[in-house]
């Protein structure tokens, strides 16, 4: 019989530690297990820090020491949220394999576990299903006034002024589409926007479109043709340097007069400046905006008093899916691993 692996979840709100466990025992059945967890009380209590200069890392909860004592003796370490840097590995002597239940390992100091050949593998494309459908909703939101309208009756009155003509908005038969970045969430978006009729554009350097795409009249060319020609620009690019700030000030104004900007993907890759601009100047009709720079945003900013935006605090991924979707993808590749095979996951 093998030895026990000794198994750590950091779980936490979202992400919790019995999702894991469940998975790692339906995919492990016969395997020998030592499993402890952790939950972090995120998201209703701690906050995630995105950035912090004394550290390798971003987008995690809570302070590297703070998990130390935790990781002591651990063969495999499974988390979500927690930092986990060249320190925090020094406390796990043993540790061979983390899994981060997201789409890339921000949280992980990467060199320092290359460095020591700990295994990283990551869930990509496990909310993409939840965030393609709630882009798809949040541009439905804002050109149909869904939330206006739920803010007049919830108000108690019953309101018409949104069957005015001049107050109403267009149907997505008649829109074209411009998105920006086309890995997992992207192609989501259009195979849901494809049976409402609207045109499709697309922008990724990385990315060449299949036959079946062409055939139904999806179209590639480049980011400033796409900006100029479409209708509504909806961003789904990871954060690179590339794509920090691409959507500028100068590519908002070359937006059609009456656009819509969606952003379900992270604040940094547009210039909300420019957005508050064009849309007090009446250039953009609306956005809808899940993400925001700075995250949370100030509660005095003057972009959230707007009439003419959708507002939600990133939840585009928080789907209950999404979230055993992640869970079992990291034991299928715990498995694997631990049968001394290649995982499907593995962060570079």
């Amino acid at each position: 019989m093998t030895d026990a692996v000794t198994i750590g979840i950091i779980g936490d709100g979202f992400m919790q530690p019995a999702f894991f466990e469940n998975a790692l025992r339906d995919a492990l059945p016969d395997r020998e297990l030592s499993i402890r967890s952790m939950q972090i009380d995120w998201p209703l209590r701690l906050k995630s820090t995105k950035h912090d200069p004394t550290l390798p890392v971003g987008e995690f909860v809570g302070r590297p020491e703070e998990y130390f004592d935790f990781l002591r003796d651990l063969d495999i370490l499974i988390t979500h949220l927690a930092p986990i840097t060249a320190d925090s590995l020094d406390h796990a002597p043993r540790l061979k394999t983390i899994a981060v239940s997201r789409g890339g390992p921000v949280n992980i100091e990467m060199a320092a576990a290359r460095d020591r050949g700990i295994t990283v593998v990551n869930t990509p494309g496990r909310n993409a299903s939840a965030v393609a459908e709630f882009t798809v909703a949040s541009l439905l939101a804002e050109t149909r006034n869904i939330i206006r309208g739920h803010q007049i009756v919830a108000s108690g009155k019953f309101g018409r002024e949104f069957y005015h003509y001049d107050n109403t908005g267009p149907e997505l038969c008649e829109l074209t589409v411009g998105i920006v970045g086309y890995g997992d969430i992207g192609t989501r978006v259009a195979r849901l926007l494809q049976p409402f009729g609207c045109g499709i554009l697309i922008y990724d350097p990385f990315k060449e479109l299949t036959q079946t795409e062409i055939d139904a009249g999806f179209e590639k060319t480049d980011l400033d043709d796409l900006v100029a020609r479409a209708d509504v620009v909806t961003l789904h690019p990871r954060v690179t340097p590339e794509t920090r700030g691409m959507m500028s000030r100068k590519r908002i104004a070359m937006m059609k007069p009456g656009g819509y900007i969606v952003n379900t993907t992270r604040g940094q890759v547009l210039d909300y400046d420019a957005l508050y601009d064009a849309l007090v100047s009446g250039q953009l009709k609306g956005a809808a905006l899940d993400t925001f720079e700075p995250e949370p945003p100030p509660a005095d900013w003057p972009l959230l008093k707007l009439p003419n935006v959708t507002l939600s605090p990133h939840i585009a991924g928080a789907s209950r899916y999404s979230a055993t979707k992640a869970a079992t993808m990291i034991a299928g590749d715990i498995k694997l691993i631990l049968d001394g095979k290649s995982p499907r996951f593995p962060c570079k």
